[in-house]
């Protein structure tokens, strides 16, 4: 596959032009990297309206992962999450909804949705069931979907304008995406979804990424799962909602993101197509194969490890009488850095470019770790089931209302003025414009959040 962005660079690098235009390193080696940074110039294309390199680029990512179209984002998913909602709002206005648009969805959003929302003036209805869940994970079925719609049907009260499905979740929980399309489908809704972690869903044996499943919209963050810098991601959109969507999410990536974006994170975006297009899936599949070995390795030493996604390893420690964090600091004496460690939890990720000499580290750890050899009583956590939270203000008067940061054990009664989460994405204890409860302010001291931003 050709690498358009990629091979300009390297032509430019190759003609030993003088440059006199921005970066200011001009090319010379401080990080080692320089050589390949660029900007904007004759050739190089325009990200938010790109027709040359990157467009050719992004064309080749499209046909990869089966989309209507692609386009690429320097600023992770977080940018991608700010156009999809904008493409989704413009479209519902020229589609006739009455101004009070908002958004159904999963409470476990990352707090760039949030933000988004305050931007755009849109509103969220997070789902409210009757099961408990985790900081980090927020159990939404079709079912629960289909029970809300039809009865928003059966009030005659207003649809909302997108369902927004956060999956896979931190804890590697993976939603049933194409149920939930079918429920959308037959409200003639929209179905956007924050697939962050799923880039490489796609390239499974039978693929699980949402616009095969069913999604109008949604984002990747290439960086987390394949070999792109920090940063590189995709914004996919579905074949039947190319037209309504892709000119707008185009201004919103220019109206939301930098003017100056990141040649080296093209370039790794660009490179990553020729990746994929090689013998990636042979590699994922190895790889997903050494990871169910490990996972039942671990299992078999009594350690309690949940289902997840495949590329994820995600340890409850608290069933041994452990934190996540005192497991983390234990694997690092084993050359082991993890994802991400919380009060119950140790989450590792994993793709194919880790080595052999990693998984070893693993399995090293696993033969003497204190979750084995010093058990203890399991640490009992209280489990996430707000009920409908009250709400005081819209989400964008909230974040824009002037604010102070005071004492979590304080804020009773006061109105959020900001996302107070663990870890994004997760589910929020409470989110702006909502009434701080009591049940929130004994979340907020199990999660050790001291400080929260409430409205003045």
């Amino acid at each position: 596959m050709e690498t358009p962005i990629y091979s300009f660079v390297t032509n430019y690098m190759s003609s030993r032009m003088s440059r006199f235009h921005m970066p200011g390193h001009k090319g010379k080696p401080f990080l080692g990297c320089e050589c390949r940074d660029i900007t904007e110039i004759e050739g190089a294309d325009v990200l938010s309206m790109a027709s040359g390199v990157i467009a050719g680029s992004q064309d080749n990512a499209s046909h990869l992962f089966c989309t209507g179209s692609t386009l690429y984002s320097t600023e992770g998913s977080s940018l991608c999450i700010k156009a999809m909602l904008m493409a989704v709002l413009e479209d519902a206005r020229k589609r006739g909804s009455r101004g009070n648009e908002y958004i159904l969805a999963a409470r476990n959003v990352h707090r760039s949705m949030v933000d988004a929302c305050a931007l755009l003036g849109i509103e969220t209805e997070f789902i409210i069931n009757n099961r408990p869940g985790n900081i980090c994970k927020s159990l939404v079925t079709s079912q629960d979907i289909e029970n809300i719609l039809k009865d928003k049907k059966e009030d005659g009260r207003d649809y909302p304008i997108a369902v927004y499905i956060t999956s896979p979740g931190y804890l590697g929980d993976i939603t049933g995406i194409e149920g939930i399309a079918d429920v959308c489908e037959k409200y003639s809704l929209p179905l956007v979804v924050d697939n962050a972690h799923g880039a490489y869903l796609a390239f499974l044996e039978e693929s699980q990424h949402p616009i095969k499943l069913g999604a109008a919209i949604c984002c990747d963050s290439a960086h987390k799962t394949l070999p792109v810098l920090t940063g590189g991601a995709y914004l996919h959109i579905s074949g039947s909602y190319k037209e309504r969507y892709l000119e707008t999410a185009r201004r919103a990536i220019a109206l939301f993101g930098s003017t100056s974006p990141s040649y080296l994170v093209l370039q790794s975006l660009d490179l990553c197509n020729k990746y994929i297009a090689g013998n990636y899936r042979e590699r994922l599949y190895a790889c997903i194969n050494t990871v169910n070995n490990i996972k039942e390795d671990l299992k078999g030493k009594g350690i309690c490890i949940i289902e997840t996604e495949p590329l994820k390893i995600v340890i409850n420690t608290a069933c041994a009488g452990y934190t996540g964090m005192e497991t983390g600091a234990e694997m690092r004496g084993y050359g082991i850095e993890c994802e991400y460690a919380d009060i119950e939890y140790v989450v590792l990720m994993v793709t194919p470019e880790n080595t052999k000499e990693d998984f070893e580290r693993i399995r090293k750890w696993a033969f003497s770790t204190f979750l084995i050899h010093n058990k203890k009583d399991s640490i009992v956590m209280p489990q996430i089931s707000l009920k409908s939270p009250k709400r005081e203000m819209t989400i964008r008067e909230a974040v824009f209302s002037p604010s102070v940061l005071i004492d979590a054990k304080k804020s009773l009664g006061r109105i959020c003025a900001a996302e107070t989460v663990s870890c994004p994405p997760a589910v929020p204890i409470a989110v702006c414009g909502e009434v701080i409860s009591q049940d929130m302010v004994e979340l907020f001291g199990v999660y050790n959040i001291k400080k929260v931003c409430v409205v003045l």
